[in-house]
């Protein structure tokens, strides 16, 4: 559905509404290629085209929100639109007042499409066909997903709001034998076949290695460089109630030590939210519009929170997220190259991914998991054998702070590939971390 489709059905309900009503409208729709992937094989392709609309009516300080899926077709959206406008305002005569009922009041307007460069996205076939091509007598399992995701959002009180973004996002594994076995993933927005070939010359080389007989490390603390998803894990935790203003002021973060001031991050570590990086939409279904940038930690101190419209409701704070976990959280890049790391890592571990992460002790920031997936040990800068699986745990506060001694100046950018409530949009741009030691306890 195009933009202007949408904010005419939106204006066709808005003459529909009585008294004080008002009503958000919210689109989300995707136009998706998906392919599955076996033994370096297409073992199940297919396209979804899906658009929903989720309507929320307000009345006072009442609110009732539903959805419906739309079919392209004009007058059944339509009919399907006011059914379910009418569904809404028999169910709001019966539900309270919301305390933290919250909506902007203030009319806006944006346009955000991805034109500029409609010639770096690749059809499903070519990408596939070069990765197959380029993965020959691999045993490569993955999964393949790409297109557009639109989204907006039209009030009665005047929010237009439209944004567009094409991706795709490439996620996948190669396996030997037992447990040993090296992932990848590789997404964005500008496809470079070069950077495919780089990547699966990179999984052949672990894998060559990943065939020798694999050190059995004893328990205890490794230097050790972890590689941006490894870091990846990390930062997924740690956004698991890290950043949200409402964990803050329940003291339900993790970071408690570091809001009381008693712990801080090395300098060096800056965390933002970055929704300017144009993969999520900019505006809330409240209609708040968020800004380009929300610094998270500066300097290795917290700085601001995320607030959504309810939790801004609650504590008296103005809006600058659509909910309580980012989305499009980024890390700075340091000073190390990333062609350098084997040289001053010197020997001990090279962790390519961390697995089953969960808090061991949030109130120490303590995080448990396991290594998998490509860990190697190194000696004198040269990767000499895989390691056997082994459980990590250890305090952020340590390695991205008082152990942390470098960070890669080339950041990845690493797409979600989560698909359960449609193509996720959200990504994570991170370096890797050289750490002058993590706990391993067995």
């Amino acid at each position: 559905m195009s933009a202007e489709r949408f904010f005419h059905l939106a204006e066709l309900l808005n003459h529909d509404l009585t008294g004080g009503e008002i009503l958000f409208a919210h689109l989300g729709a995707e136009s998706s290629d998906f392919v599955r992937l076996n033994r370096n094989r297409i073992r199940q392709s297919g396209h979804v085209s899906v658009t929903s609309l989720d309507l929320t009516l307000i009345a006072g300080a009442r609110q009732a929100a539903g959805g419906c899926d739309l079919s392209g077709e004009a007058h059944q959206d339509r009919a399907r639109a006011r059914q379910l406008l009418a569904r809404l305002r028999e169910r709001l005569a019966h539900v309270p007042d919301d305390p933290y009922l919250n909506y902007s009041t203030e009319p806006s307007e944006s346009l955000r499409q991805q034109t500029e460069c409609t010639d770096c996205m690749p059809d499903a076939a070519s990408a596939i066909g070069e990765l197959t091509a380029a993965a020959t007598g691999l045993d490569l399992v993955g999964i393949w997903a790409s297109g557009e995701i639109h989204e907006g959002l039209a009030s009665s009180l005047g929010h237009r709001h439209w944004h567009q973004s094409n991706s795709f996002n490439l996620d996948w594994s190669v396996y030997l034998e037992a447990d040993k076995a090296v992932k990848a993933t590789y997404g964005g927005m500008a496809w470079e076949a070069e950077t495919l070939r780089r990547k699966l010359a990179e999984m052949r080389a672990g894998l060559t290695i990943m065939a020798r007989p694999a050190r059995e490390l004893e328990p205890g603390r490794y230097r050790a460089y972890l590689a941006p998803s490894a870091v990846q894990e990390l930062m997924q935790l740690l956004a698991w109630g890290g950043f949200d203003l409402k964990s803050r002021r329940t003291l339900q973060t993790p970071l408690l030590r570091m809001a009381r001031g008693e712990r801080t991050f090395d300098p060096r570590i800056d965390i933002y939210e970055e929704c300017g990086r144009g993969l999520v939409a900019d505006f809330t279904p409240e209609g708040f519009v968020m800004p380009p940038r929300v610094d998270l930690i500066a300097e290795g101190r917290l700085a601001q929170c995320l607030v959504d419209a309810r939790a801004a409701k609650e504590y008296g704070e103005p809006v600058n997220a659509a909910g309580p976990d980012p989305r499009s959280l980024g890390m700075a890049p340091g000073h190390l190259e990333s062609a350098r790391v084997l040289e001053e890592l010197g020997t001990g571990l090279w962790i390519g991914h961390l697995w089953y992460s969960n808090w061991s002790d949030p109130n120490e920031c303590r995080v448990t998991g396991m290594t998998r997936f490509g860990t190697f040990w190194v000696e004198d800068g040269e990767i000499i054998e895989p390691v056997k699986v082994m459980r990590f745990d250890d305090s952020l506060y340590h390695l991205l702070g008082d152990r942390l001694e470098g960070i890669t100046r080339e950041p990845e950018l690493m797409l979600s590939a989560q698909t359960y409530d449609g193509r996720s949009t959200e990504s994570q741009l991170l370096p890797g971390l050289l750490v002058a030691g993590i706990d391993l306890t067995l």
